[in-house]
């Protein structure tokens, strides 16, 4: 099975360790401590998760104590939301939920019923947008891991505010941790998108 790696490269018994914390707050954890997640559930407590998932309808089998974050990756497949802090505070998880950017590793799967998820695979249907373009031409990125979350925060504020400001656009990015670029192509090429009347998001 491939190892899933976080940006500050945290040794796996520290990041078992918060994952079992951060579950055991929000109450996810049975009276032994351990994940319900990953047991085999009885069929009663499996619920049925109906969302529109890039476009699509789709319908699946989830337990009530599914994080968003590990049904979008390991039950269906989608690898752009990443896992990173598990905290909400790096923004890699970023999909947009009925337009709006939410992290996927505080949110319920099943809180989600009846909603629809953008993840990056789902902006990319028709070729690129011209946000990701624009992040593409000023090499935004290095290593790639915050490029999703990133993308999304932009093409949601590029949709609520065409032509934002650079102060506009650090406060949008605010919640998305890039370790690679010092954040400048980043932003020049959302302002380059916003500094273009009439293209779509």
């Amino acid at each position: 099975m491939t190892k899933r790696i976080t940006p500050g490269r945290m040794n796996q018994h520290a990041r078992k360790a918060n994952r079992t914390e951060r579950r055991h707050i929000a109450g996810l954890n049975g009276p032994d401590g351990l994940s319900r997640q990953h047991a085999s559930a009885p069929a009663s407590r499996l619920r049925t998760l109906r969302v529109k998932l890039n476009g699509e309808p789709r319908a699946i089998e989830v337990e009530p104590n599914d994080l968003l974050l590990d049904v979008l990756r390991d039950k269906l497949g989608l690898k752009s939301p990443k896992i990173g802090c598990e905290r909400g505070d790096c923004g890699a998880c970023t999909v947009l939920l009925d337009g709006k950017s939410v992290r996927t590793c505080l949110i319920l799967a099943i809180e989600v019923d009846g909603h629809e998820i953008t993840t990056v695979e789902g902006l990319s249907q028709a070729g690129l947008t011209p946000v990701q373009q624009s992040f593409l031409e000023h090499g935004s990125f290095q290593c790639g891991f915050c490029a999703p979350g990133m993308v999304l925060a932009a093409t949601e504020l590029l949709g609520k505010n065409p032509h934002p400001t650079e102060a506009e656009v650090r406060e949008a990015l605010a919640g998305n941790l890039c370790r690679c670029t010092g954040y400048k192509p980043i932003i020049d090429a959302v302002l380059a998108v916003g500094g273009k009347p009439g293209r779509r998001v």
